[in-house]
């Protein structure tokens, strides 16, 4: 199986990026301690419920800490719940024991704005069920970002410990807030990681320069291509 592939040209680091809130009369910055969570729907499938979970302690770990949450309301995996959303769930469990102002959800994006959000990312949090792995995780690594990632396949499949990210439990909470006080309290060190993050996604799932070559040389040879399971003549 070959990846459809990223775009390493769009998608990369930029030391300039910022992301402004009007209404709130903050921007933020690499400078800034920014903690990013992004799925395409904010459900128990990406971990959501894991990382709202930790939220008031990774709060308190991190008392200068901007926590930016992308993706919409709806459900994209999983069941619905019976009533409201996971969103409204999961606020209503931790309410009182964290700082509103320093939580910023954002909804769905515009893709430029998107890639500033995990330009300015300290610490990239995406965890999830043993499952299809999200484009996005892709596109933090190739943004520079350090990703603290499950340990549960298939991220493990991209991310080794220690080299390219970091890998916790998904159900622990101290991992967690452990690995993120990790990367603001060692800027140094973890930028080695940041940068083998960003090489992992240019050598082995670059659009260019690896994938559609790779789709390329398949369809060309065999004449043939599989889809869905089925043989389709090309």
């Amino acid at each position: 199986m070959i990846h459809d592939g990223v775009d390493t040209d769009a998608v990369a680091p930029d030391s300039e990026a910022f992301v402004q809130f009007p209404k709130k009369e903050l921007r933020l910055t690499r400078k800034d301690e920014v903690i990013t969570y992004v799925s395409r729907n904010l459900e128990p499938y990406r971990g959501f419920h894991i990382f709202m979970r930790a939220l008031p302690e990774l709060m308190k770990a991190r008392p200068k800490a901007h926590f930016i949450v992308v993706g919409g309301n709806d459900v994209s995996y999983g069941s619905r719940l019976p009533k409201g959303t996971y969103r409204e769930k999961y606020l209503a469990e931790i309410e009182g024991r964290y700082d509103p102002s320093r939580l910023h959800f954002v909804g769905k994006l515009p893709y430029s704005t998107f890639l500033r959000v995990l330009q300015v990312s300290t610490a990239h949090i995406y965890l999830t069920y043993p499952f299809v792995l999200s484009w996005s995780m892709m596109e933090a690594m190739a943004a520079g970002c350090l990703v603290i990632g499950s340990r549960t396949p298939p991220v493990e499949e991209v991310i080794e410990d220690g080299k390219n990210g970091l890998l916790v439990d998904f159900f622990s909470a101290d991992q967690l807030i452990n690995a993120i006080n990790r990367v603001c309290e060692e800027p140094d060190r973890m930028q080695a990681i940041r940068d083998q993050a960003r090489r992992t996604i240019t050598e082995r799932y670059d659009l260019r320069k690896v994938c559609l070559p790779r789709q390329k040389e398949i369809i060309g040879n065999s004449g043939l291509i599989s889809l869905a399971g089925e043989r389709l003549a090309v």
